[in-house]
């Protein structure tokens, strides 16, 4: 385990196609209601793992964040906690992983959990987990970056969110120009398929299979 202070660096945009390291996942530090959000994150982790790609993601070992983290590092993957100091007792920081991150504030969580990563993945969360997801995919929108995001809809999770989106968009507030870019899997088992094909757009895929593009 290592722990560094984050420095603030000028993020490059990835080459489309390019491989696929590490994956930054936002979700929960509870684990809901609903068992099937804890069984989607103990999925996720093991494919990450078994695909040799790293977590990255917010350094905690409660709820989905937990979940997510150690079933990972029981596969025999890498992972990366990135987390505040004010937050190391409240989030039950995980101190097994290979590499610990400790920052200042939120700001320095997120660019560096930004900077890390090839793709991100939005789990079932709260207040927190669909602030990291609207900003990256305003970035991405304002043409910051062109990373994939995955939205991993489990169980139904994010139709309220989506139909948001459709909203925002029936009202004119989201332009035909200023499209929204995201992908929309419905399973945990989606995931990985979705980011890797994703992130090689000249692979051929059959979407209604693998991933529904939003």
């Amino acid at each position: 385990m290592r722990k560094s202070p984050a420095t603030a660096t000028n993020a490059a945009t990835p080459t489309p196609g390019a491989k696929v390291e590490n994956v930054c996942v936002y979700c929960g530090s509870n684990t809901g209601a609903n068992p099937a959000h804890a069984e989607a994150a103990r999925i996720l982790g093991k494919a990450l793992a078994e695909a040799g790609i790293g977590l990255v993601y917010g350094g905690g070992g409660r709820g989905l964040m937990g979940e997510t983290a150690r079933n990972v590092l029981a596969a025999g993957g890498r992972v990366t906690g990135i987390i505040p100091g004010f937050l190391s007792e409240k989030e039950q920081m995980l101190r097994d992983v290979q590499e610990l991150v400790v920052v200042e504030d939120m700001h320095q969580r997120k660019r560096m959990m930004f900077e890390r990563s090839d793709a991100f993945v939005a789990l079932p969360g709260g207040i927190g987990t669909i602030e990291e997801l609207v900003e990256q995919l305003t970035w991405a929108q304002l043409g910051r970056h062109t990373k994939p995001i995955i939205v991993a809809n489990i169980a139904g999770f994010w139709d309220p969110f989506l139909a948001l989106i459709k909203h925002m968009q029936s009202e004119g507030f989201i332009r035909r120009d200023m499209d929204v870019t995201f992908i929309v899997v419905a399973r945990a088992e989606e995931i990985v398929p979705a980011i890797l094909a994703a992130a090689k757009p000249s692979a051929k895929t059959d979407d209604s299979k693998l991933a529904e593009k939003f």
